[in-house]
């Protein structure tokens, strides 16, 4: 029997780290090369990891929840040269000796070990087997999960096995009395014996439980959300214990902290380093109170934390860098798209005949284009390593999609090349598989311009932050009804209603001046209040 690692691959055209969303395999699973064992999520795409092996799922090494980096181990699989492990390999006798090698505190596993000698041949080396979801209640609920008896296959401890003994009743718990309330146990993730997660925990509860509690003199933890470093790098924080982001460093890489395996020593000795005696005095008395009340300040009762990442981290990210890098300007106009309003009424039902559902969007694209074609810098990307700024040839047009996960950005290539329907089908498509998580990370590169439509949503007029490094975005309002001022056939004036579409473009006006913003804004009202200019496009 020969048990392979698996790492997690780079799903997505150069990411360095993905969240795992979820396990679609436990332990003791059979699988089939190609087979999905997990869903990763980066850049702002769910993907499914295949599995490169035939063989059965040995241990998982990371949570659902997890960031991994690419290249970090998160599965093995039993592999055997027959092609059929699983079973056979579990009744053999395991070579491992001691059931408690020391990876958890654990005062119950010698027990467990002592009854269970010939009860738990599918534990080798005295591992405990739980899916993620088990180990994951046995922290919230600080119940030590080796210290479990499993109820499922092979003595697999389920999240009912968690419950019972965290209620007192689990039914391993022979010697009932010190396990019961206990504070709660370090959280070693238990992968395996000496084997800790691949990644460390974020937020919540995460890192630095007391272990790492800092040494008086000892630096500051640095407490950063994202930190770049080799898998080397992140081998030895896990062999040192430390938490890579608490790891002060002067260094970055594309704009990230970046950090080394001696910053890491350095940082990990100073940690170990013997702590200075202290004055000890003044604490004595207010103490309870005191942390009382800052962990009420930092999280007052009631209050719901959510992990910061996957696709809010991405769009968080991606809008810090835009507004801190591209000064913005927004250019606020309205259109009245009477016209436009019967152009659609009229090609609705040979769009229908067609099986395509025609909305305002592709009118809007093809006068985009024309706005884009008259005045190119809006359609540039400013390269400042480069000093240049890339006047782009294609119109690939990136189309803001509201999901449930947050903003996605699918982009339709070629939109000067394509006819109205053509768009229109388009459009729908990538947004409904915006919204289902199907779209595929290549399908959002490549923009040279975007659109946000909240008018979908309600609103007239906003700041729409420039999907960078693009130079440009146009916020669509909702077209209704909206008092105009119009001359009447005899020359008066008079306020009437009329369909009306506010536009709010926001530029980088270190590319586009106010002057070009308004030119393109007045192109693109003129395409919309005149459709029929848009047969040019």
């Amino acid at each position: 029997m020969t048990v392979e690692e698996f790492k997690l691959p780079d799903v997505g055209e150069g990411v360095a780290e993905g969240e795992l969303v979820s396990w679609l395999v436990a332990p003791g699973d059979r699988v089939e090369e190609d087979q999905p064992v997990a869903e990763v999520e980066t850049d702002k795409a769910l993907v499914e990891v295949p599995s490169s092996y035939d063989g059965t799922v040995e241990e998982l090494f990371v949570d659902e929840g997890d960031m991994v980096p690419v290249g970090d181990v998160i599965i093995s699989f039993r592999v055997d040269e027959d092609g059929d492990g699983g079973a056979t390999a579990e009744a053999e006798p395991e070579p491992e000796p001691e059931p408690d090698a020391g990876d958890e505190p654990a005062p119950d596993a010698s027990a467990d070990a002592a009854d269970g000698a010939t009860s738990e041949p599918d534990t080798p080396s005295g591992r405990t087997f739980a899916p993620p979801s088990a180990r994951r209640l046995a922290r919230e609920l600080g119940v030590d999960v080796a210290a479990v008896d499993g109820s499922g296959p092979g003595g697999r401890v389920t999240e009912a096995d968690v419950r019972a003994h965290a209620e007192g009743g689990g039914s391993a718990d022979p010697g009932g009395a010190d396990d019961g309330p206990e504070p709660r146990p370090a959280p070693t993730d238990t992968g395996s014996t000496g084997r800790k997660s691949a990644v460390s925990k974020r937020g919540g509860d995460g890192s630095s439980d007391g272990a790492s509690a800092p040494a008086a003199g000892a630096p500051e933890p640095a407490g950063r959300e994202t930190t770049l470093a080799t898998p080397a790098t992140r081998k030895v924080a896990r062999e040192r214990g430390v938490d890579l982001d608490d790891v002060p460093t002067d260094e970055t890489r594309d704009g990230e902290a970046f950090v080394t395996a001696d910053a890491v020593n350095a940082y990990a000795d100073a940690l170990e380093s013997p702590s200075e005696p202290e004055p000890a005095t003044v604490d004595a008395d207010p103490a309870p109170d005191a942390a009382a009340a800052t962990d009420a300040a930092g999280t007052a009762s009631g209050d719901e934390t959510v992990p910061y990442r996957g696709v809010r981290r991405t769009i968080g990210k991606q809008m810090e860098r835009s507004k801190y890098t591209a000064p913005h300007v927004t250019h606020h106009d309205t259109a009245e798209v009477d016209a436009l309003v019967e152009a659609r009424e009229q090609l609705k039902p040979t769009a229908e005949a067609e099986g395509v559902k025609l909305t305002y969007m592709p009118f809007v694209m093809k006068a985009i284009v024309a706005g884009l074609k008259e005045y190119p810098y809006l359609n540039s990307e400013l390269r400042e390593d480069d000093e240049e700024i890339v006047l782009k040839r294609d119109y690939n047009l990136g189309i803001a999609v509201a999901t449930d996960a947050g903003l996605m950005v699918p982009v339709v290539e070629d939109v000067d090349e394509k006819g109205l329907f053509e768009l229109a089908d388009e459009v729908n498509d990538l947004a409904s598989r915006a919204r289902e998580r199907k779209l595929k990370p290549a399908e959002m590169k490549g923009g040279t311009f975007s659109i946000t439509n909240f008018g979908a949503i309600g609103g007239e007029y906003a700041t729409p932050i420039i999907n960078y490094p693009e130079t440009a975005i146009l916020g669509l309002g909702a077209i209704e009804e909206r008092p105009v001022v119009r001359e009447g056939a005899d020359g008066t004036s008079e306020v009437v209603p009329a369909p009306t579409l506010p536009l709010s473009l926001s530029i980088d006006h270190r590319v586009v001046d106010g002057a070009v913003a308004a030119e393109f804004a007045n192109t693109v009202m003129e395409h919309l209040e005149t459709p029929l200019l848009l047969l040019n496009e």
